[in-house]
């Protein structure tokens, strides 16, 4: 097995970025190994809907980065306190959704530190009824990866924030996270330590020492395939939010003037169908705003260009652009 060094780049964008580059070019006659940290991310499961798993308001005032990963399952946030790791191997039938198998070293380093973790239902480490790690597959039928979270000392009140969405005015076709309760690893810990020794830990354990551990060193050629792919996909907003599964959402709100229902359909990320309904007194024929905002993407810059030179005013009341785009966006 081979070390990969990530240079301890933080950008959630490069580094899921050099896990796919890794699994789909480099040759499998060896294993490899990736551990990578990520700054305040959410990472969201291939087959979910973006909207419906983030917290929009709080993951804009805070900087926090949405990248779309490769794998299925659930949104993770990720943050400086938790370590990800990533087995890369050949495909085969007997390590396809064999969780056990790539979260047996991990568990067995937990339980050396002694700390009761096990591998608890089909994919995640748990420690008494918490869940401390979640974990993912892909494959190409050539190769594959599995790679799980490693919630060493993340802030976990972030955690909650982060994904703490209200979506029952959303009905999706993607699949949706299953919340549990987390904790971190260094809550069941003895003596202190930090995530980096942490994963010098689990190194020497694999590889019978640090000095042991070899390393496949990434080329020129390795660097701007991870680059390239990192700018066409994972800091794109086709990957990030257009892939999203179909979905209708509900936005219902009372102003000064009266009540606004919006009723918005979503394919591709691309808003395809938008009614308006309330009670408000405007004059404007409705389907003017809607007619303006069909094909716009469903995220708040694209809503206030499509809506650039109208007065909302005639139509609904006193409400700007800006209000108004808000609201059609904000989860």
């Amino acid at each position: 097995m081979l070390l990969i060094d990530n240079r301890n780049i933080t950008d959630p964008t490069v580094n899921l970025a050099l896990e796919e580059y890794c699994v789909r070019n480099l040759d499998m006659e060896n294993d490899y190994l990736l551990f990578y940290i990520n700054k305040p991310s959410v990472i969201i499961g291939k087959h979910q809907n973006t909207i419906e798993e983030i917290n929009s308001d709080y993951v804009k005032s805070n900087g926090v980065h949405v990248v779309r990963r490769i794998s299925g399952g659930g949104a993770v946030y990720h943050d400086e306190g938790n370590l990800n790791f990533s087995f890369m191997t050949k495909h085969s039938n007997q390590s396809i959704h064999n969780f056990k198998l790539f979260t047996d070293p991990v568990i067995k380093v937990l339980q050396e530190l002694g700390i009761n973790a096990e591998l608890n239902g089909r994919n995640d480490i748990t420690v008494n009824e918490r869940k401390i790690s979640g974990n993912a597959q892909f494959t190409d039928t050539r190769s594959m990866f599995s790679h799980g979270t490693l919630l060493f000392d993340s802030n976990l009140e972030n955690v909650v924030k982060a994904l703490n969405v209200q979506t029952d005015k959303i009905e999706s076709k993607g699949i949706k996270s299953v919340r549990s309760r987390v904790a971190n690893i260094s809550e069941f810990l003895k003596g202190k330590m930090n995530v980096y020794g942490f994963k010098d830990i689990i190194i020497e354990s694999i590889f019978g020492s640090s000095d042991k551990a070899e390393y496949y060193k990434l080329t020129e050629k390795d660097l701007e395939g991870v680059e390239k792919l990192s700018g066409n996909k994972y800091r794109s907003w086709e990957w990030n939010y257009g892939r999203s599964p179909e979905f209708n959402i509900q936005k219902k709100k009372r102003f000064d003037f009266g009540q606004i229902d919006a009723r918005i359909h979503v394919k591709d990320g691309i808003i395809s169908d938008f009614k308006i309904f309330g009670d408000f007194l405007g004059h404007g024929e409705l389907s003017d705003i809607e007619l303006k905002i069909i094909g716009s993407k469903y995220e708040i810059t694209s809503i206030k260009e499509s809506l650039e030179g109208m007065d909302l005013d005639h139509y609904l009341g006193r409400i700007s652009q800006d209000e108004f785009a808000g609201f059609l966006t904000e989860v």
